[in-house]
């Protein structure tokens, strides 16, 4: 066909495109699609706009960039919109799934970084004329947006259930037929380097012909109960991106006029322009006061309510929990609360033992200190009250404090605005302290609500530190509490020991042997004492075992003993035997089995110690024939602490027996009567032959 032919009919075919799209985007208002994502009023304004300005372009035959404009920004709503449709229906199906991680979002960030680099690419064709740069932009990245329509049209499709699929059937088909005769048409541009003519013309009118089932979609999934809405974060990265690309599109203009205007220097001129230009965008886009203030001027514009709640609480919580259970929780927790307000400082007070309230923590606040007496009427006004205190108020209209005072230290700090209380239990736990907002937002009731809400939480959060925290300490002060019950219970032993040998020194001391095991058992004693208070010292005791033998365990254990008048008889059956084991542990349990014996058996009775081996195990009995234990007693006391049938016993010694044989892997087991005395037998594992060194 001839140029001019061919031109008028591209703009009768543009022209209906347009008018199409005009009506779609009319009929299309106020009806909303799935939740989280816009409704067709958007994408078909845009495509009318579209199709407007190429009519315009066929019509006129001027204004290329502007066109290669417009082309991208149909195809980046349009890509937008389906990748939102589908980020509903992937959160609708799977609720639980995080956004961070999803496949997804990579294809949204992909998505993302493609579009930036058209939007640039053609800002620099329009500065710097380049054909190769052109071709990309003029069918390279058309093609590469009508793949990623296909692939969004076939995965929304599929993502969709069997009720949702009759009301969105129509749009894929429509949008896929869309983006394939666009892929057809770009594809072919790629490989001869020039765009069809016939099928650019008839481009315009297929779209015309493809909005009916749009509408058809649009009347059918209005019926369904798919709500739509844009969230807080994606207007502002929205108006955030669009900002920046009319910034840029400013600067470029203003760039090339500089270029042609400035003569020999234009385009050093130019270059220092767009650097400075460059520099004031990044620095914009890096400044929390700048992203603050348009997150309120959105809220405050577009939107309802200011935030979204449902994102800022994941991320308050998130925020909370995040890190170590123990690791900074006090920042964690004024930081979470500063960011719902764009408060830059924050500062956090607790109550005390003595009910007085003082800093514990400061984020960017280091200036802001002082302590509240627990008497102090400000405290029981933040209790009483249960809500936020906007300090540049009380300032202002000091009768809202009725009688309470603003402590001189809190009045005084020009940065102090909000005054946070945190409950726990409608008792005041203490306040947290916000600097001034960088957003500088107006104090209202959905402010107030949100910030009592999220202190409740943080006041459960740091309860459950200080908690955490208790718990700790109790449990070393169990620990610590147990190692003295076990010394004081060998400290008893010995104590008995001695006074033994005490009474005994008197009819005994001129004999030679005598002597000698009296200082034999003292000197056994002292180092059994030097040992006892290491277990009392900071550092807990480390585990040491070694390679004992049991034969010289238990010579050891009898001349300990010797001092009694009952001397237990000691009966070795197999020699060289040896376990793996702490030899003092050891000690003191074979000690306290044959101490025991002595204890509970008369003069006149028998105590035996017998060494015995089965297979591969060491047998150990201690036997007496004393008083014995009843069936009911050694079931349900013997091997508890604190229990025993001795009136000066603590009912120790007995449970660290079986704590530690166990340990070692072995057992113990008792068989006693009534007035017919006790066997305790311990068996233990041998170190194998090849192992014992």
């Amino acid at each position: 066909m001839s140029v001019e032919h061919g031109v008028s009919i591209a703009a009768i075919s543009y022209g209906l495109a347009a008018i199409a799209f005009a009506l779609l985007a009319l009929t299309s208002r106020g009806r909303d699609g799935p939740p989280g994502v816009p409704g067709l009023a958007v994408p078909a304004a845009a495509s009318f706009l579209w199709a407007s300005v190429l009519a315009f372009q066929a019509l006129l035959r001027a204004g290329h960039e502007l066109a290669v404009l417009a082309e991208l920004g149909r195809n980046l709503v349009w890509v937008w919109f389906l990748w939102r449709n589908l980020r509903a229906l992937r959160v609708k199906g799977d609720s639980a799934k995080s956004e961070r991680g999803d496949p997804l979002s990579f294809l949204g960030l992909g998505l993302s970084a493609l579009a930036i680099l058209a939007f640039a690419s053609q800002v620099f064709t329009l500065l710097f004329p380049f054909d190769k740069l052109a071709y990309w932009v003029e069918a390279v990245y058309p093609a590469l947006f009508a793949v990623a329509g296909m692939v969004l049209v076939e995965q929304f499709y599929r993502n969709s259930n069997e009720q949702e699929r009759w009301g969105v059937k129509h749009l894929c088909l429509a949008l896929g037929g869309i983006f394939v005769f666009d892929f057809y048409l770009y594809s072919e541009a790629m490989l001869f380097a020039a765009i069809s003519q016939d099928g650019w013309v008839a481009r315009g009118a297929v779209n015309a012909l493809l909005v009916p089932l749009l509408w058809i979609s649009l009347r059918r999934r209005a019926n369904t109960d798919m709500k739509l809405a844009i969230s807080h974060r994606m207007a502002f990265h929205s108006a955030a991106l669009m900002g920046a690309g009319l910034y840029l599109m400013l600067m470029a203009g203003a760039g090339y006029y500089i270029r042609f205007a400035g003569g020999e220097w234009g385009a050093i001129f130019q270059t220092v322009f767009l650097f400075g230009a460059a520099l004031v965008l990044l620095l914009a886009v890096f400044s929390s006061t700048v992203r603050a203030k348009l997150r309120v001027y959105l809220a405050k514009h577009f939107f309802r309510y200011r935030y979204d709640y449902r994102e800022e609480w994941l991320r308050f919580t998130s925020m909370l929990t995040e890190g170590e259970p123990d690791a900074q929780v006090y920042d964690r927790s004024m930081q979470a609360m500063a960011r719902l307000v764009d408060s830059p400082a924050a500062t956090l007070w607790l109550v005390q033992e003595n009910g007085a309230y003082r800093r514990v923590a400061h984020w960017n606040f280091g200036e802001l200190d002082g302590q509240l007496p627990a008497e102090h009427p400000f405290s029981a006004f933040l209790a009483r009250s249960q809500s936020v205190l906007n300090l540049k108020d009380c300032k202002e209209q000091p009768e809202l404090l009725a009688e309470a005072n603003i402590p001189a230290w809190l009045l005084a700090c020009e940065k102090a605005w909000l005054v946070i209380p945190l409950l726990w239990h409608d008792r005041l736990s203490g306040f947290v302290v916000l600097a001034t907002s960088m957003s500088q937002p107006g104090m209202d009731w959905e402010i107030n609500d949100l910030l009592k809400t999220a202190a409740r939480q943080a006041a459960a959060h740091l309860a459950q530190a200080q908690a955490a925290e208790a718990l700790t300490v109790a449990r070393q002060f169990e620990s610590f509490n147990r190692a003295s019950a076990f010394v004081v219970h060998d400290i008893k032993n010995l104590v008995a020991q001695l006074s033994l040998l005490l009474a005994n020194a008197e009819k005994h001391k001129h004999k030679p042997a005598f002597q000698e095991d009296m200082l034999a058992t003292i000197e056994s004693s002292v180092a059994r004492m030097n040992r006892m208070l290491l277990k009392l010292s900071d550092e807990p005791e480390v585990s040491d075992k070694s390679t004992v033998d049991l034969t010289g365990l238990l010579a050891e254990v009898m001349q300990s003993k010797s001092a009694f008048s009952l001397k237990p008889q000691l009966r070795v059956e197999a020699d060289g035997m040896r376990v793996k084991a702490e030899r003092e542990k050891l000690v003191r349990v074979v000690g306290h089995l044959v101490q025991n014996a002595i204890e509970a058996t008369p003069y006149t009775g028998n105590v035996g110690v017998t060494l015995a081996r089965a297979d591969d195990w060491a047998v150990l009995t201690v036997e007496d024939s004393g008083s014995g234990m009843d069936a009911a007693f050694i079931r349900e006391r013997l091997f508890r602490p604190f229990a025993s049938t001795k009136g000066t016993g603590m009912g120790i010694g007995a449970y660290e027996c079986k704590e530690y044989v166990q340990e070692l892997n072995g057992s113990i087991q008792v068989a006693s009567q009534p007035g017919r005395g006790t066997l305790f037998t311990i068996r233990l594992p041998l170190i194998s032959e090849s192992t014992t060194p």
